[in-house]
Order: structure tokens, then C-alpha cells, then sequence
């Protein structure tokens, strides 16, 4: 929440637009927005006054933001609204998680040459168990967008799930050449490697992906089984119960950690298993 009391910061730092412009948005959004919000507050009663206020009026933001608009950088004051990455996020929230009969009439009404459309199609069909329309459905955005890493990561985790590896693995390289940063791309295709024995390589990328999400308990599952069957005994389930820590099951940490603890020799396992147990403890008192 802004804080209007506050002096430090400029009035534009205050309202957020130097932030916006820095990070690519139109600056002319934020004051559009205002300007929204002004139009559905003309009329309404009860209104309180600016000077008993701890923000500032709708009135007085508008002012100030369309003053620092005009200082801006032609580029920046210029700047084309671009609403792809957004589009690209709904269509993955629609697909998972939204009501499969509500999202299945927002894929419908899509433009139908939107390679969106069909990946929406295909992560839902394949939610729905319906392998062979998730397969047509892939097919065809790969046809219109050959070359979208979103979709060729998507289609190759399809492949994956239904067990084609040759083709997950040529899809998921094809995506993350084009987006090495991926980690849900990298994180299956950890698991590519580590099904095809390719150890070392599937233990550093594990491991890249823990710098992206380093909380997530289903990489830390999959990376501490994989260093278990690789000889790694004392990191494999030190892993593991970080797993279990970062769902929030106590029981099972306590399990994993009791099967860690004998197995810690070197002084880095031993640095690695207090780390583990610090962090243990202080979740212990929220749990609590």
C-alpha cells in the first residue's frame, strides 16, 4: 500500500509510475486508470476529504502524474501497449485451474488462428484426460507458432506425461534454446535426463532450477531421489526433507532429517544439515 505521509520520495516515486516506466509498462496506463476510477466515483456521497486522508485524491494523483508524464523520455512517453505476456499468463490460469466448461468458452471464442487458443485447448484436454483432442490441439498451435517457446515447453511436458520421451526431449531443447531460463522447461527436462541415466547432467540442472524456486517442494523431491539413486545418500534425503519442510509437514521432516543426520561426515555436510535444521526450527514455531 502506498503511504502518502511519507517525504522521502518524490510524488512520482509515490504513485508508482517511476517504477511502471522502469519496468516497460505505457506510462499513460497508470493515469488512465485513475482517470477509470474518477469517472466510477463522480456522483457518490460520503467521500472523504484529502487533508483526512492518508492518500492522496483522485484529483490531486492525475495532476501529478500527468505533469511527470510530460518529463519523460520521448521513448518512454511513446510506448506501445503490449498486452502478449499477459494474454500468454491467462491462457495458462484458464487452462489449470479455471472451470473447465468456462474456459473451454473463452479458448472457443479466441480468434481461430491464435496459436493461444490451442494451447489453452491442449493443457486443458490434457487435464481432462482427452489425449487425443490435447494432441490435435498441440499440433496445431505448433503449426501456427513453430517457433514459441511456450508452447513447444508445453507440448514437449505433454509428450513427457504421456510417456514419448524422444519427442518431449526434442520439444523441451527447442524450447529452452530459445528461453534457457525456463524452469518448468528445465525442471522436466531434469527429469528427461535423469530417465535416460544422463545423472551429472540432470543433478545440474536440478540445480539450476532451485536457484529459480528454491521453496519448491516438488523439485527438491525429485532432485533428492535423484542423488539417493546416485549414490549421494546424505543429500539426497537432506533434499528430501526440504521437501517436506516447504509443505509444511512436520512429520515427515523429522523422518527424513533422522535419516540425514547419522550420514553428515564432512564439515560441508555438516555446515548443510544446521543450515537445514535453522530454518526446521524456525517453522517449527509458526507451526506451532
Amino acid at each position: 500500500m502506498l503511504n502518502y505521509s511519507r517525504t522521502d520520495e518524490s510524488d512520482a516515486d509515490r504513485f508508482g509510475l517511476r517504477y511502471l516506466t522502469d519496468v516497460g509498462y505505457n506510462p499513460a496506463g497508470l493515469s488512465g486508470a485513475f482517470r477509470k476510477i474518477q469517472e466510477l466515483s463522480w456522483g457518490r456521497a460520503g467521500a472523504i476529504p484529502t487533508y483526512l486522508s492518508t492518500h492522496p485524491g483522485i484529483t490531486e494523483r492525475l495532476s501529478v502524474l500527468e505533469a511527470h508524464q510530460k518529463s519523460l523520455p520521448r521513448a518512454q512517453r511513446e510506448r506501445k501497449d503490449d498486452d502478449r505476456r499477459f494474454l500468454r499468463v491467462r491462457t495458462l490460469i484458464w487452462a489449470r485451474y479455471g472451470d473447465a466448461q468456462h474456459a473451454e468458452q473463452v479458448f472457443s471464442s479466441m480468434h481461430a488462428k491464435d496459436p493461444m487458443r490451442f494451447l489453452g485447448m491442449g493443457i486443458l484436454a490434457a487435464r481432462r484426460n482427452r489425449v487425443s483432442a490435447a494432441q490435435q490441439s498441440f499440433a496445431e498451435a505448433l503449426k501456427l507458432a513453430p517457433r514459441d517457446e511456450l508452447i513447444l515447453r508445453e507440448a514437449g511436458i505433454f509428450q513427457y506425461n504421456m510417456g514419448d520421451a524422444s519427442q518431449a526431449r526434442k520439444m523441451l531443447e527447442r524450447a529452452l534454446k530459445l528461453d534457457p531460463d525456463d524452469y518448468m522447461g528445465l525442471f522436466f527436462y531434469a527429469r528427461l535426463l535423469d530417465d535416460a541415466g544422463q545423472a551429472d547432467t540432470a543433478l545440474q540442472t536440478y540445480e539450476k532450477v532451485l536457484r529459480y524456486v528454491p521453496e519448491d517442494a516438488e523439485v527438491h523431491t525429485y532432485y533428492g531421489r535423484s542423488l539417493g539413486k546416485n549414490n549421494r545418500p546424505f543429500a539426497g534425503y537432506l533434499h528430501l526433507a526440504y521437501a517436506a519442510l516447504y509443505s509444511n509437514d512436520s512429520r515427515r521432516t523429522e523422518s527424513w532429517l533422522d535419516k540425514a543426520r547419522p550420514l553428515a561426515v564432512t564439515d560441508t555436510e555438516k555446515k548443510d544439515l544446521a543450515r537445514f535444521e535453522d530454518q526446521f526450527n524456525a517453522r517449527k514455531k509458526l507451526w506451532k
